[in-house]
């Protein structure tokens, strides 16, 4: 029985296991959306396009299933995965061609045993290269592509080649605590990827220049030991994809997709429904679907993130300076917040758009002023604890001024409920922008936006549904990336399980 027991033990902590009933179970549900969208129920015929992706992914998932009894076996017999079973895991790294980055994913997982955050970046920064180079390279289709598009084409596919390589020397060369001295230049070329908008890359660069340098032991391990606890966390790591890849699909498609497709009226393409030239379809001004949504991506990217860090900004100076002086200052401040909670936000954004009109700008300040209570009740409650703590008495002991207390002591030590906070709230800035926008408050009618292209589908759901269920899905999946990511780094930084 206490040979069971442990059996079970080392299948539940060991994370190839984990992450092969994980990758099952999601490639079998997509397995499943295949089935059920490969018949034209209007067409009364079978898609054979349709067909052939759900044979790959029946195939994958019956080969993970193999791979799960496999590694099964080997932690029951000799405790660990053996060397065979981890070569299994080769075949699947294709499967990112079928666009399954579950079961990619899981094949990086498999074929190391060196599982550190920098083999883990360098595999994600990998797979977000070569989803990026897929999404665009389906412009080939177009009539005529944009001026850059084959520069920008071959920079990727540059990069990805740069990715992979540093996947083989991130398993080979880079421990928990080392990196060696020459890969100090390479982690320092990493961050300007940042360009890019590949943030796994740029989390590698990070990574490699702690380690190489080697300076401050116990940054590293700090380091080390929070971003083990996220990756370890599957729904987590999927979640900070599919913002990282969004951001970065944000931040390129300029170079590739033509945005003249995403806002130019085409009379002779009408609610096409999805092609190889129009992937996603066609609204009812004969606009790419695709394209709108990818250009769209980026308003609701920029929107949800400085409607989410200007009240974090103002909110958490005012919850600092509300929790470190107290009495007075504390009551001034926060009664008049309280009057500002007591407003209803979305009523409160309807209101400042109305009376300033409806664009971009407006809608950040819009959705920015109604959350700034929140931020502030949060800094001011941790505030008001690390301010009881020695190291903020001994500065004043020695004469340190007010403002420097609450800004270089106690407000960098507060940071890590507000960094959760934002994480977990930017989806809802995400879905609030769309709303607006879908009542017509938004952003202007004429941006491709996620809410604008979901107001125009709404009226074809019974004709042409796919107009409003493609932006939809992508509103609904950067959602719960959000907040999939958000309770992984929540769970990371939280002192109670650490």
């Amino acid at each position: 029985m206490k040979v069971i027991s442990n059996i079970k033990l080392l299948l539940k902590i060991t994370h190839e296991h984990a992450n092969a009933h994980f990758t099952l179970t999601f490639s079998a549900v997509l397995s499943l959306l295949f089935l059920i969208y490969s018949y034209d129920f209007n067409a009364q015929s079978w898609r054979p396009f349709v067909l052939s992706f759900l044979a790959i992914y029946l195939a994958t998932t019956l080969y993970v299933w193999l791979i799960s009894l496999l590694i099964k076996k080997d932690l029951s017999k000799t405790r660990e995965i053996q060397r065979l079973t981890r070569f299994l895991g080769y075949p699947l790294i294709l499967t990112i061609f079928v666009g399954n980055i579950f079961a990619s994913s899981f094949a990086f997982s498999l074929i190391s045993k060196n599982k550190t955050p920098e083999y883990t970046f360098a595999y994600y920064a990998f797979l977000t290269q070569i989803s990026i180079i897929l999404i665009s390279a389906f412009n080939i289709f177009k009539p005529y592509v944009i001026d850059t598009f084959l520069l920008a084409m071959g920079a990727f596919i540059l990069l990805a080649i740069i990715y992979a390589v540093l996947i083989i020397l991130s398993a080979k060369c880079v421990t928990s605590s080392f990196a060696p001295r020459w890969m100090l230049p390479i982690g320092v070329i990493l961050l300007f990827t940042i360009l890019t908008g590949n943030i796994f890359a740029f989390l590698l660069g990070i990574s490699l220049i702690k380690k190489a340098r080697n300076k401050d032991s116990s940054a590293v391990e700090k380091w080390q030991k929070m971003w083990s606890k996220i990756l370890r966390n599957s729904m987590a790591v999927f979640g900070m994809f599919f913002v990282i890849f969004m951001f970065s699909l944000s931040v390129v498609s300029p170079w590739t997709f033509d945005y003249e497709f995403a806002t130019a009226n085409n009379y002779s393409a009408i609610l096409q429904t999805p092609t190889l030239e129009y992937p996603l379809g066609t609204d009812d001004f004969g606009r790419d679907l695709f394209s709108r949504i990818v250009f769209g991506a980026q308003i609701s990217l920029i929107v949800g993130f400085f409607s989410t860090l200007i009240p974090a900004v103002v909110g958490g100076t005012l919850g600092a300076i509300s929790g470190y002086y107290g009495k007075k200052t504390d009551n001034i401040i926060m009664r008049l917040l309280d009057i500002l909670y007591a407003i209803p936000g979305i009523l409160l954004a309807i209101a400042i758009i109305a009376a300033f009109g409806a664009n971009t700008v407006n809608l950040i300040i819009a959705l920015s002023v109604g959350s700034i209570p929140t931020y502030a009740r949060t800094m001011r409650a941790t505030v008001m604890q690390i301010s009881n703590y020695d190291f903020v008495e001994s500065a004043r002991a020695l004469g340190a001024s007010d403002g420097s207390i609450i800004f270089k002591h106690i407000v960098p030590n507060s940071l890590a409920p507000m960094i959760v906070k934002a994480t977990l709230t930017i989806g809802g800035a995400v879905i609030s922008t769309s709303s607006l926008s879908f009542l017509g408050l938004g952003v202007e009618p004429h941006i491709p936006e996620w809410g604008n292209i979901l107001k125009v589908g709404s009226a074809y759901l019974e004709t042409h549904s796919y107009v409003a269920i493609f932006p939809g899905v992508c509103i609904m999946l950067l959602v719960l990336a959000f907040n999939f990511f958000g309770d992984g780094l929540r769970d990371a930084l939280d002192p109670k399980t650490n």
